[in-house]
């Protein structure tokens, strides 16, 4: 069972075009395919598949939608922050941030919302957690 199971993260977007146009301008990305009658956008990040599609309930969610690790988070705040990124900050039981960043334990991480209302995280891993990453991903764990 699910041999050739494929997976793909789905965020909604209200506004197909305004969402198209954050991908681009802030993230660097340009849909790999699109189905315009079905107002769909597929971006490919990492590796990983995203749909963004349209409809009225986009940037209802309270959570985190879509997570991203990097080596550096400070450097891709910085970048993320020229293109008009405000990160979220939090005082919250177990989490605090501190100028947009949560430290946690060897980690860090950091939140914002794309043009729809969606959070995005942006973590920079521990090495045991990049090396448990880097085993998922090539289908070795367990």
């Amino acid at each position: 069972m699910f041999e050739k199971l494929m997976a793909c993260a789905v965020l909604p977007a209200a506004d197909i075009d305004r969402a198209r146009s954050w991908w681009h301008d802030v993230l660097g990305r340009d849909p790999v395919y699109e189905e315009t009658e079905g107002g769909m956008l597929f971006y490919d990040v990492g590796g990983v598949g995203v749909m963004v599609y349209r409809t009225d309930y986009a940037g209802t969610a309270q959570n985190t939608a879509f997570n991203f690790f990097t080596d550096d988070l400070d450097r891709d705040m910085t970048a993320l922050r020229t293109h008009g990124v405000v990160f979220h900050d939090y005082d919250l039981p177990g989490l605090t941030t501190v100028d947009g960043v949560a430290e946690i334990g060897d980690e860090r991480s950091a939140w914002f919302s794309d043009s729809e209302g969606n959070i995005f995280a942006i973590g920079q891993m521990s090495a045991e957690s990049a090396e448990r990453m880097a085993k998922m991903r090539s289908g070795s764990m367990g």
